[in-house]
């Protein structure tokens, strides 16, 4: 009997060194692949705008660029965090393993046949771009519906929305009506993508503020929580053009929504963080998210304020930023370590909010355009290489305290 149970242990061990820590949850793969694409695409993209590096992708430079980063890089980012929440939610085991490592290859397969196109017909390559969410959104509803914890559902329909925007993309190609529906596809999936900003922050950000300073947790005016989701609801349908407004009622709209939002974090109590960089962080890019919307709707008036730069605005002081602080809290807390980063890190949050200031700040400061893209891109690829540096020992290696995902 004895002799079993050490056999026994013996083989559990073996099958334990030999696992893939890699595939245990959605978040390791995902985290590591999304921010290290994110870095070759805004390279590959930066150097064909300043005609060092010569690329051809599916939908032409501009197009893929802008759709690489959000469905290349965010997107893959939000579904790490989602299928591995999911799991944390319903004590429900998540996608891992082989279905993982299957649906790691369909991203990754998308992100080759866009970059080159010339292999296959267009159609194959829109099929198989457009899978991932869908997918995605199979292996995240079924422990939802199982538990029946209705209120997570609501990713179900903001992913399939996300699909859509995708879709949209894609038909604006190929009928070359890009003027028509690029700017509004990308402009609803990154009002999406702030609106789960938004919806996961109220959730969390107050508790990692109260769990990380050790001081009490602020509660909710029920209130502002609503009417701050409703905004950024109408702001989403109104980037869909699916609401027609004058200039000066959208621009109220954001400018209300930037500011609504902007009360929602200063109860946050950033003052409180400061010797705590992974809330710091967090706050500072809903600031920044805050500001954004606010410059969003400056750019519906004549005030200087350029829908790119706003857009900018968004997407690398708000999206990037706290993708960048909550995937590194995040990879900590699931492979069973102590919430604390290194020095690295610190640098790389400081980077990356340099990153978006110049983006932001620069085209004022700056004559040349391709400087200011130079320097961005910069900050971005030396923020997200410093995660990547500290992060793939962690996210490729079993837990420290032996538990499974």
């Amino acid at each position: 009997m004895n002799k079993r149970i050490i056999l026994g242990k013996i083989v559990s061990s073996h099958i334990q060194q030999d696992r893939w820590p890699i595939f245990e949850l959605a978040f390791r793969p995902f985290f590591l692949l999304g921010t290290f694409f994110s870095i070759i695409s805004l390279v590959l993209w930066v150097g064909s705008v300043i005609g060092s590096v010569d690329i051809n992708p599916y939908g032409g430079g501009y197009w893929w660029h802008i759709h690489e980063m959000l469905f290349g890089f965010v997107a893959a980012i939000i579904v790490g965090f989602l299928l591995t929440a999911v799991q944390t939610w319903t004590q429900i085991p998540s996608i891992k393993n082989g279905a993982l490592a299957i649906l790691v290859v369909l991203w990754a397969t998308a992100r080759v046949v866009l970059l080159f196109p010339s292999s296959i017909p267009d159609s194959l390559i829109v099929l198989i771009d457009l899978l991932f969410l869908p997918v995605a959104c199979g292996f995240l509803a079924y422990p939802i519906i199982k538990v029946k914890m209705w209120r997570n559902l609501l990713f179900i329909p903001l992913l399939l929305a996300m699909m859509s925007c995708n879709a949209a993309l894609h038909y604006a190609f190929l009928t070359a009506q890009e003027y028509e529906y690029l700017g509004p596809a990308a402009d609803t999936m990154i009002m999406l993508v702030t609106l789960i900003i938004a919806v996961m922050g109220g959730r969390v950000f107050p508790m990692f503020t109260a769990n990380g300073t050790q001081t009490s947790r602020v509660a909710d005016i029920p209130w502002l929580e609503k009417l701050s989701m409703v905004l950024l609801i109408a702001a989403v349908l109104i980037s869909a053009n699916t609401i027609n407004l004058s200039d000066k009622v959208v621009a109220g709209i954001f400018i209300f929504t930037g500011l609504c939002h902007f009360i929602r974090a200063f109860r946050w109590r950033i003052w409180v963080t400061f010797k705590t960089p992974l809330v710091w962080s967090l706050h500072l890019s809903y600031w920044g998210l805050s500001l954004a919307l606010i410059l969003k709707g400056l750019a519906y008036i004549n005030t200087g304020i350029t829908h790119s730069i706003a857009t900018h605005a968004l997407t690398v002081g708000g999206i990037g930023t706290v993708i960048l602080s909550m995937i590194s809290r995040v990879s900590l807390g699931h492979t069973g370590r102590v919430l604390r980063v290194n020095w690295l890190i610190h640098g790389a949050f400081i980077l990356i909010i340099l990153a978006a200031l110049m983006r932001v700040i620069g085209p004022f400061i700056i004559n040349s355009y391709q400087t200011t893209l130079l320097l961005t891109t910069l900050f971005w690829v030396l923020a997200y290489g410093l995660f990547l540096i500290v992060y793939i020992p962690i996210l490729s290696r079993p837990r420290v305290d032996g538990m499974r995902s």
